[in-house]
């Protein structure tokens, strides 16, 4: 289940006293230096024209070199380096995806300590990403304080504790996310048709997530089942209980993994398995990674032949979406409800030399049509609206100017449609 955030010091610094021009050089090497990192340009022993690539990336750097000219000299106040040079690398992570980041070295301290102290950390029950440069809610745990906030999937997060989320890269806004149990946390939230943010006050703590839950349905007829994290544990309780439908004579299953976001990438290929006795689950491919391919192994399926579907939204994600792009390209499944939310890359942290680091993405998984999941997300067969918009911004409040702490009121009754069309289909489906 994720944008770049550059704080602290920059690596390269400028005293008061030199000379305007000698700044210019100086920042325009800097961003020479960090284009060539990432970039790939060689520039010892590597002429420009000898490889197209290169040319161009030298060409660019040439632009680059230009604008950093103009904004010297023509800005209308004297530009702060560092920051122009730290926004130079924000934007250049922020063109790849929304996982990878740039960390300076006191992001990177920070975000070595909070590893270190994975034990007795609170939250507020938030599976965050980056969309349209803010933070966006993936997914929101059931029972969670950002539940009873009212968070919903979707909900853009504009600033958390008064810091923007475009200046915050993915693994500084969940390091942000928590904290002490007991401590605050408050987040600005733009909802749709609302002309000023939200302003929501939670307290952090030590977040339970739920067991899988199951249901019997027609006469117990159709199993469902509804993970809400696909770990170890939960995938494991998932085998347990379509081993003993076996027994019950369960003829049909419907898998729910709607919001489902964090887990193990490993665990969803274990999931789609029991589904599957043959076929490809997943591929995982990059530019300097060996492709990995994820084949279904006939000895671990267990229901391969059950009619089935899986439900799905837009705060389905990650694992989620492996397993639900697998069963529904292999044709194994029939997928109802909306448009998942696309993330599926492998990262891999960089160390760098002044003590900052990157956070890179290095690969990406594909479905078994090759698709890739982060960038093309899954779109079900079945397309059913989900059922909880967001009230709070269901009239134009334009001139409301007021701070709430209280979650919208929702309907006493609800109407699940999207599980309502999954029991439907499963009903017209021969056992």
């Amino acid at each position: 289940m994720t944008g770049i955030r550059l704080t602290g010091n920059a690596v390269w610094r400028t005293s008061p006293l030199m000379p305007k021009s000698s700044k210019i050089m100086l920042l325009a090497v800097s961003v020479v230096l960090v284009l060539t990192v990432f970039l790939g340009v060689h520039t010892s022993g590597v002429s420009a024209a000898s490889d197209p690539q290169d040319s161009g990336a030298y060409r660019q750097i040439n632009v680059y070199s230009e604008v950093l000219r103009h904004i010297q000299s023509d800005y209308v106040t004297e530009p702060d380096i560092p920051a122009v040079t730290n926004g130079a690398l924000r934007g250049l992570l922020e063109s790849l995806d929304a996982d990878s980041s740039y960390l300076t070295p006191s992001d990177y301290k920070a975000y070595k300590a909070d590893k270190m102290k994975d034990a007795g950390k609170a939250q507020v029950g938030l599976n965050v990403s980056k969309r349209f440069g803010y933070a966006t809610v993936v997914s929101v745990v059931a029972g969670s304080p950002a539940e009873k906030a009212g968070l919903t999937d979707g909900d853009i997060l504009e600033a958390i504790s008064g810091k923007d989320t475009r200046d915050l890269s993915l693994a500084m806004i969940e390091l942000m996310l928590n904290g002490q149990p007991g401590s605050e946390l408050t987040v600005s939230v733009v909802r749709p048709r609302k002309a000023v943010p939200d302003k929501l006050t939670m307290t952090r703590t030590m977040v339970s997530v739920p067991a899988v839950s199951d249901t019997l349905y027609e006469n117990s007829s159709i199993l469902y089942l509804k993970p809400v994290i696909l770990d170890r544990e939960h995938v494991a309780a998932v085998e347990a209980k379509l081993k003993a439908s076996e027994k019950t004579g369960n003829k049909k299953v419907l898998l729910d993994l709607r919001d489902v976001a964090a887990g193990d990438m490993s665990e969803a290929t274990r999931l789609a398995n029991f589904f599957l006795k043959s076929g490809t689950i997943a591929t995982l491919e990059g530019q300097k990674v060996e492709t990995q391919v994820f084949t279904a192994d006939p000895s671990k399926a267990i229901d391969p032949t059950t009619p089935m579907v899986v439900l799905v939204n837009r705060g389905t994600a990650g694992p989620g979406e492996l397993v639900a792009a697998a069963l529904l390209d292999d044709k194994r499944a029939e997928l109802v409800g909306e448009k998942t939310f696309g993330e599926g890359a492998q990262q891999k942290l960089f160390e760098l030399p002044d003590g900052a680091a990157l956070i890179l993405s290095v690969a990406k998984y594909e479905s078994p049509s090759g698709k890739k999941i982060q960038d093309d997300a899954v779109t079900p067969g079945v397309l059913v609206a989900g059922n909880l918009d967001d009230l709070a911004g269901a009239e134009d409040d334009t001139d409301s100017t007021a701070t709430t702490t209280t979650p919208p009121v929702k309907p006493s009754v609800q109407v699940d449609e999207q599980l309502t069309k999954g029991l439907d289909i499963l009903k017209a489906k021969a056992a």
